[in-house]
């Protein structure tokens, strides 16, 4: 009886060492995170490092999250959509505008003048309405947050700016087809690049200046490749830029729910919020580093400033004749982004 019994425990143990196997493998997992920026970025710092902290902490291990910065698992910024779309990566973080037209509806939040200043209430706005009007641009991945920066302000290698004759001609860098919108209504040349590339551009004189915030001027020197940086009165940008942070769809199906509930709560509202701040702070200090090395920062007058964003407007409503176009109601994405800033700004 003796020999017996242990051989049945030894049978059910070697019968059940597979299931454990397996149930361990779910409950505890590396995740690889990729991103375009390089690791001393502040999108990584402070942003997406305390996220992953955040993760494995309140999972008590079960999950951890590896940071991959600079592309450096392969390929270039247009094709990280792909990678965790197609499983070649867990999670991604990355621009929208990177991969032109996937993403049209979530657009109206880079718009300008829909966009002004106000980073908080956008990322609010952005949640508010992604399961009501965005989610199907994202049916293949899983979103877990997005957000936008401090918005778009004007670098110039060697032209102040005061009014939209002053860009006339001049070749600018822009993030993606929104930025090229704007730069176009403004008579300059729109010229797309990831961002990685600008300081040579220019250095070698390929473009004239920059669409993009101040936060980017320390990680690339952008004190050393430009002399003027511009805004509007009050912070106002000409539009924005729209980021996500998505997890392959099918990896995150596999996640027990209260694997889920930590990512989920990791990426509330408050972190939002949180978001906001990292990134206004990112943006202050940036133009802090251009001014103390002697650039000058140029910030519009009310009627300056109110000239930009007339000469924009036609900038939205091409946008929603374009919409139209391809069976979006961009009007009433419009009326919903409008509604959602106006609630959180009240």
């Amino acid at each position: 009886m003796s020999n017996r019994r242990h051989f049945l425990l030894g049978s059910a143990a070697t019968l059940a060492a597979p299931f454990i196997a397996r149930h361990a493998a779910a409950e505890e997992v590396t995740l690889k995170l990729h991103h375009f920026l390089g690791p001393k970025a502040p999108a990584q710092t402070k942003m997406l490092e305390p996220w992953a902290e955040a993760i494995t902490k309140n999972s008590n291990g079960r999950v951890k999250i590896e940071i991959y910065p600079s592309m450096s698992l392969g390929g270039s910024p247009p094709q990280l959509f792909g990678q965790v779309r197609d499983g070649i990566v867990d999670i991604v973080w990355t621009v929208n505008g990177h991969t032109a037209g996937v993403f049209p509806r979530s657009e109206v939040f880079e718009l300008p003048t829909i966009y002004t200043n106000n980073i908080v209430v956008t990322n609010l706005a952005i949640r508010d309405m992604f399961t009501s009007h965005l989610a199907d641009e994202y049916q293949d991945v899983h979103v877990l947050f997005m957000h936008v920066h401090a918005g778009q302000a004007i670098h110039m290698a060697d032209t102040p700016v005061h009014k939209p004759e002053d860009l006339r001609g001049k070749k600018l860098r822009v993030p993606g087809p929104t930025g090229i919108a704007i730069i176009e209504q403004l008579g300059a040349i729109p010229v797309p690049m990831p961002v990685s590339d600008l300081p040579q551009a220019l250095t070698t004189h390929a473009v004239d200046g920059a669409l993009i915030p101040w936060e980017i001027i320390p990680a690339l020197k952008l004190q050393d490749s430009t002399k003027y940086q511009i805004e509007g009165e009050n912070g106002w940008r000409l539009g924005n830029t729209v980021f996500q942070v998505s997890m392959n769809k099918a990896k995150w199906e596999g996640f027990p729910d209260d694997l889920k509930d930590v990512f989920n709560k990791a990426s509330d509202e408050a972190w939002l919020r949180q978001v906001a701040g990292i990134w206004r702070a990112n943006d202050d200090h940036g133009i802090k580093v251009a001014v103390d090395s002697g650039n000058e920062h140029i910030v519009l007058t009310h009627e300056e400033t109110e000239t930009f964003s007339t000469a924009l407007a036609p900038v939205v409503d091409k946008w929603v004749k374009t919409s139209s176009a391809k069976s979006i109601d961009g009007k009433a994405l419009l009326d919903a982004a409008r509604a959602a800033i106006a609630k959180h700004s009240s």
